[in-house]
């Protein structure tokens, strides 16, 4: 059996479901469609932009995504979403 390395918050979930803490939800198939809906309507991507960046900052995002295993595209639409949520911020200081 392959053993895997939780993090923190996989740790905390883990020790949460064997201590029994979890309950069923009535109408689990509703549950589940709602959840997808939202997640649908969150991540559609339905508006295209056109941007500049320079040769290098394009070069360090497409090494970066091949290091992710990702399309470079894939990667930016990301960082962006995460701003924009407010999951990315800038470092001050």
């Amino acid at each position: 059996m392959k053993t895997y390395e939780l993090d923190h918050e996989e740790q905390e979930l883990l020790q949460s479901l064997e201590n029994d803490e979890w309950e069923s939800v009535e109408n689990l198939k509703d549950e589940i469609k709602f959840h997808q809906d939202i997640a649908k309507n969150t991540l559609r991507k339905d508006k295209r932009i056109n941007i500049r960046l320079s040769s290098n900052d394009l070069e360090a995002l497409k090494t970066s995504a091949v290091e992710l295993g990702l399309p470079y595209q894939t990667l930016v639409s990301s960082i962006l979403h995460q701003y924009a949520s407010g999951r990315l911020t800038q470092k001050t200081g």
